[in-house]
C-alpha cells in the first residue's frame, strides 16, 4: 500500500486492525513526510521519533490494543505528556518535562496510540500567534491557539492531532486549514493535565479529515469507546442556519459558505432549513464570554503573571492585567447571565431544533502578519458548552478553505457526528464529500 501518511485515521486504523499495513510503516510514511514539508509548515515543537519507533515495532508484535492501534497522533503542546517536553508555547516553560500524561493522552496511549510529537501552540493558548503557517499558502496564518495540530493534519504530517477550545481554537484552525475540527460538549473530556485557561470553558478536543476520524479520536480521549461507531441518521433532524448577532463580520467567502450549507441540509433535513435566532437571554452573550475568559485567564495565569512577567508576551500581559481589573461581581453576573442563556438553549433544541449550522470564522485564513484570526463566531458556542464540528464547504478568495460550524444541543456528540456525516454526504463537491 503507498502513501500510507495520506491515509485518514478512520482507514489507517482499519488497516492496521486487520494487519494490511504495519504501524511501522505508516509512523515511517509520516516521518517522510514530516522530514519534506517541516521547514515550510513549522507544525512541530518536538518529536519522539526513537520512542515512537519502538512503539510501532511493539504494536506490530502484540495483539491489537484498542481503537487507534498503531496511529500516530500529534499531541497539542498544551497536554502534558511523561516522555516529551510541554512548554504550553511559553518560554516560560521551554525544560519543563511532566512526570506523568494528561488523562488523554493516556487514554490515547492506553487504546494503541502512538504520541509522535509535540504540535505548536500560541503562548497560552491564547492569542499571540506562533511560527506554524497555513499548509496551504504559507503566507497565511493556520489559525490558533491549536495551529500546529491542525496544519500538521492537512498536510499529511499526522492523522490525528489533539486540541483545545476555549474561545474558537479548534472550530476556527479546522476552517482555515481544510480539516475535520471537533468541539465535544464541555466535560466531555477531562482536562486534567492540560494547561487550564478558564475552567467554564476549556474543551478538549481532535483534528483529523474525516469525520470517522475525529469520532475515534474523541472515542479515545473520553472513554466513550462508543462514539467511535458513527450511526447512520434514522430520523431527518430539524436545521436552522444561525448568522448568530455577529454577522457583520462575515466575508463574502462566509456568506457563500452559508449559501452551500443550507442546500446541503436541506436533501437530510426534516422539513424547510430555517433560520434561526438565539432566544434573547443569549442578548450579550459574546460580551459575557469575553468577559469571563479573560477575568479566570487572569487568575489562571497569576502565578506566571507575578515571577516572570518579562517572559510573557506584552500582548498576552495586557489580556491578563484586563482581565484582572473585572470585578468579582461583574464576573458572577455574567456567569449568571450564562446559565440563563444556557436554560433557554436547552429548551430551543430540546423543543425546535436538532442541528444549527454557523459560520466557522469569519472568512479564510488572513495573512499571517494580521494575527490568528477572529474567534467572533465561535465564542458563543464555547460558552454554552455545546457540542460543534467543522465541515469545509467552500473556498475564499485566495483558494483557501472556509468552513461551518454544525452545533448540536447539550450532550448530544453522538447525534451531532452522524448528522455531520450525514450533512458531508450531501455536499456537492465529490472532494469534499470524502470529509464523512
Amino acid at each position: 500500500m503507498k502513501d500510507l501518511e495520506s491515509l485518514s485515521a478512520s482507514q489507517a486504523a482499519k488497516a492496521l486492525s486487520k494487519r494490511e499495513i504495519k504501524a511501522t510503516d505508516l509512523l515511517l510514511s509520516c516521518l517522510d513526510r514530516i522530514g519534506q514539508r517541516e521547514s515550510i509548515v513549522k507544525a512541530w515543537v518536538s518529536l519522539g521519533k526513537e520512542n515512537a519507533l519502538t512503539r510501532a515495532k511493539d504494536l506490530d508484535k502484540g495483539a491489537i490494543q484498542g481503537l487507534l492501534h498503531g496511529l500516530p497522533i500529534g499531541v497539542k503542546d498544551l497536554f502534558d505528556t511523561y516522555d516529551l517536553p510541554t512548554a504550553y508555547g511559553s518560554p516560560i516553560y521551554q525544560n519543563n518535562y511532566p512526570s506523568s500524561d494528561a488523562v488523554s493522552v493516556a487514554l490515547m496511549r492506553q487504546a494503541g496510540g502512538i504520541i509522535l510529537g509535540k504540535t505548536v501552540t500560541t503562548e497560552f493558548a491564547s492569542f499571540k500567534g506562533g511560527i506554524t503557517t497555513n499548509p496551504h499558502n504559507k503566507k497565511h496564518t493556520p489559525g490558533g491557539s491549536s495551529s500546529g495540530s491542525a496544519a500538521a493534519v492537512a498536510d499529511f504530517m499526522v492523522p490525528l492531532a489533539t486540541g483545545s477550545q476555549t474561545a474558537g481554537s479548534i472550530i476556527r484552525p479546522a476552517s482555515y486549514c481544510g480539516v475535520v475540527g471537533f468541539k465535544p460538549s464541555l466535560g466531555k473530556v477531562s482536562i486534567a493535565g492540560a494547561k487550564s485557561l478558564s475552567i467554564s470553558m476549556d474543551v478538549l478536543g481532535c483534528f483529523g479529515r474525516s469525520v470517522e476520524d475525529v469520532a475515534l479520536g474523541i472515542a479515545a480521549m473520553s472513554g466513550d469507546h462508543g462514539l467511535a461507531t458513527v450511526n447512520d441518521l434514522h430520523n431527518k433532524p430539524r436545521i436552522g442556519i444561525c448568522k448568530t448577532a455577529n454577522w457583520s463580520h462575515a466575508q463574502k467567502e462566509t456568506t457563500t459558505a452559508l449559501a452551500v450549507a443550507r442546500h446541503a441540509a436541506e436533501s437530510i433535513c426534516k422539513g424547510t432549513v430555517s433560520d434561526q435566532k438565539l432566544p434573547k437571554a443569549c442578548d450579550g452573550l459574546t460580551q459575557s464570554q469575553t468577559n469571563i475568559m479573560m477575568s479566570e485567564m487572569s487568575r489562571s495565569l497569576l502565578f506566571e503573571r507575578v515571577h516572570f512577567p518579562k517572559k510573557i508576551n506584552p500582548l498576552i500581559s495586557k489580556l491578563l492585567n484586563d482581565g484582572a481589573l473585572i470585578s468579582y461581581e461583574q464576573y458572577a453576573k455574567d456567569l449568571s447571565m450564562v446559565e440563563r442563556a444556557k436554560a433557554s438553549v436547552a429548551d430551543l433544541f430540546s423543543n425546535e431544533i436538532d442541528i444549527l449550522i454557523a459560520p466557522s470564522a469569519t472568512g479564510e485564513a488572513p495573512l499571517i502578519k494580521d494575527g490568528t484570526g477572529d474567534p467572533i463566531f465561535c465564542r458563543d458556542w464555547s460558552m454554552l458548552g455545546l457540542p460543534c464540528i467543522n465541515i469545509n464547504v467552500a473556498s475564499g478568495p485566495n483558494g483557501l478553505p472556509v468552513g461551518v460550524q454544525l452545533i448540536a444541543g447539550p450532550g448530544k456528540d453522538h447525534f451531532l457526528l452522524s448528522a455531520a456525516r450525514a450533512f458531508a454526504l450531501a455536499l456537492p463537491d465529490p472532494v469534499l464529500r470524502d470529509q464523512a
